[in-house]
Order: structure tokens, then C-alpha cells, then sequence
């Protein structure tokens, strides 16, 4: 009998990495039910006690970590993904001076490392005399979320018909009507998609935010400072809360579209 080692060998893999990725996830989600005291690094029994009363540990410091990464990650992400928006349409529609140049240094924040931007932000933040706050966490988050939404945007853009723009001119539509109309939906699901990588980001980030956050403390901020006595329980209850809205969302948006194809395939 003859065995074909790839055969094997692939769907093996395949399960290897997926264990290896979802074990810190399921961790995190069974150790949200951990009845702990101070630290959350070893099982003391089952309880939902985390669950109904996650914002009073720390009188609150959690949650209101959390809101303050809900709030920048929603600020930056509405101001990146306008900016970066109409960066890219013009990046592509329009013919200027310097247009390869802006193009290629609106790539350096994505290639430049997070420490170097983060210490670079702070200083000049400090050069100028502006203190530290929740507003420079949200500068510099919408500073390098910009490129990921051009980049993204930009695409969308690229693949889109000016055909389409121009049957609606012939039609005697405004140019405000062309964009309201045609353009922006067709550029819809790019800037939906460009918003979404942005505020994971944002939420996500820790080492620029270290840098220019001050006393203000983000949710990944509030991790790292609590792993060295042992993450509560909470924020574990928090981390599995965000997943599973994520999972959500995916699974949501995936049977609406394979709905979506049912119903255009039974009308073809």
C-alpha cells in the first residue's frame, strides 16, 4: 500500500498551527470562569462571579481601561479612515507634483518599527511643550493607521470602472451626485474594511501608545502592567467578550453573503 507522505503531511500541519493559535484564545476564555483572588495564574474553581461583576476589580481600573481604547480606537479610526480616504482617491484619480513621492512616504509608518515611531512621536510631542494625554494617543494612532487605510482604499480604487462615474456625468448628475451615488458605494466595502484594520490597531496597540499615553491607560497598557503580579480574571473576561463579538461578526457577515449568493443564484 502505498502512502503519499503530503497526503498527510498538509492536513496535519494544518491542525498543528490551528491548535497552536487557539490555545493562548482558549486560555484566555477558560480563565475568565477562574474563582481567583489577586493573581489569575493558577485554576481555583469554577464561578460566573467575573462575568456579572467585571468592572469591580480595582474600583473599575479595567473597564475604564477598555473605554479608553473604545474611545481612541473610534476617534482614530473615524479621522484615519477620512483622511486616508481621500488620500487615496487622489493618489489614484489625480495627476500632481511629488504624487510618487507622497506615495512612497505614506508607506514608511507601516516599514518604520513601532518602538522608533513611538519614541519619535514622543519627542516631538515633548519638543513642542504638549503634554501627554489621551488626545496624543489619538494623534499618533491616526498618524499609522492613515497608511493601512490608503493602502487599502487605494486598491478598492484602482479596480474601480470610470466608466461607471462617467455614465452617471452623461446623465446630467452633479459631481457631488456621481460620488454620493456611484462612487461611494462602489468604494464602500474597501472603507469598511480599511475601518475595521484600523480600529483593531489601534485597540491593539501597546508600544506607541506606551510612549505617548502619559497617565492615561489603554486596555493593552492595563495587561502589561498587571501581568507581573498576574492578569485578573476580568480582563480575561473582557479579552473573550471582544472575541466572541469578533466571531460574531464573521460568522454573521459570512452567512448574509452565502444567503446573499443563494438568493442572485436562484434568480440567474
Amino acid at each position: 500500500m502505498k502512502i503519499s507522505l503530503g497526503k498527510w503531511l498538509l492536513p496535519l500541519y494544518t491542525v498543528m498551527a490551528l491548535i497552536f493559535l487557539m490555545v493562548p484564545i482558549v486560555y484566555t476564555f477558560v480563565f475568565s470562569f477562574n474563582d481567583s483572588l489577586k493573581s489569575n495564574i493558577t485554576w481555583r474553581g469554577f464561578t460566573f462571579d467575573k462575568w456579572l461583576n467585571v468592572c469591580q476589580v480595582q474600583n473599575g481600573a479595567v473597564c475604564e481601561a477598555f473605554g479608553n481604547s473604545i474611545l481612541i480606537g473610534v476617534v482614530a479610526t473615524v479621522a484615519a479612515t477620512t483622511l486616508g480616504t481621500m488620500i487615496a482617491i487622489a493618489l489614484v484619480r489625480y495627476r500632481f507634483r511629488f504624487r510618487s513621492q507622497t506615495s512612497l512616504l505614506l508607506f514608511l509608518p507601516m516599514a518604520t518599527p513601532e518602538v522608533v515611531l513611538g519614541a519619535g512621536l514622543a519627542a516631538q510631542f515633548l519638543s513642542l511643550g504638549v503634554p501627554k494625554d489621551m488626545s496624543t494617543i489619538i494623534l499618533a494612532h491616526t498618524m499609522f493607521c492613515i497608511s493601512f487605510v490608503v493602502v487599502t482604499v487605494k486598491a478598492r480604487v484602482a479596480s474601480l470602472d470610470p466608466a461607471l462615474e462617467e455614465a452617471g456625468r452623461d446623465l446630467y448628475g452633479s459631481a457631488t451626485q456621481v460620488f454620493a451615488r456611484i462612487t461611494f458605494p462602489l468604494l464602500l466595502p474597501g472603507i469598511l474594511a480599511a475601518a475595521l484594520l484600523s480600529f483593531a490597531l489601534s485597540f491593539d496597540d501597546f508600544i506607541i501608545t506606551n510612549f505617548n499615553s502619559g497617565a492615561v491607560t489603554t486596555f493593552p497598557k492595563y495587561i502589561y502592567v498587571s501581568a507581573a503580579r498576574g492578569i485578573p480574571a476580568e480582563a480575561n473576561v473582557i479579552a473573550s467578550a471582544v472575541f466572541i463579538f469578533a466571531l460574531v461578526i464573521v460568522v454573521t457577515a459570512q452567512v448574509s453573503r452565502a444567503a446573499k449568493e443563494k438568493r442572485l443564484a436562484k434568480l440567474g
